[in-house]
């Protein structure tokens, strides 16, 4: 088990701090993350549960023209993103 969550803390890599990211914490409950490019949506799902104890509703992903990987990660409507970018040091 421990190998598990030590691949899960290696998902993300840091959370996107822009103009844009924090307009989506604000109105459509969703963070923004660059995670590792290997990862799949059920892992970035996993990892972002398991960090946070929140419940993800969706995620989606694009390759950055940079090459990193971006997860906009929308969360469940009983939890706040909000809450989750304040732990972050985002907001």
């Amino acid at each position: 088990m421990s190998e598990d969550v030590e691949r899960l803390t290696k998902v993300i890599l840091r959370p996107v701090q822009s103009e844009k990211a924090l307009v989506l914490i604000d109105k459509q409950n969703t963070l923004t993350f660059i995670v590792d490019i290997n990862a799949t949506k059920h892992d970035i799902k996993r990892a972002i549960e398991y960090l946070f104890s929140v419940k993800v509703d969706e995620v989606r992903t694009l390759i950055t023209p940079k090459g990193e990987k971006k997860a906009y990660v929308k969360l469940s409507p009983e939890y706040k993103a909000t809450d989750v970018a304040t732990r972050l040091g985002i907001m």
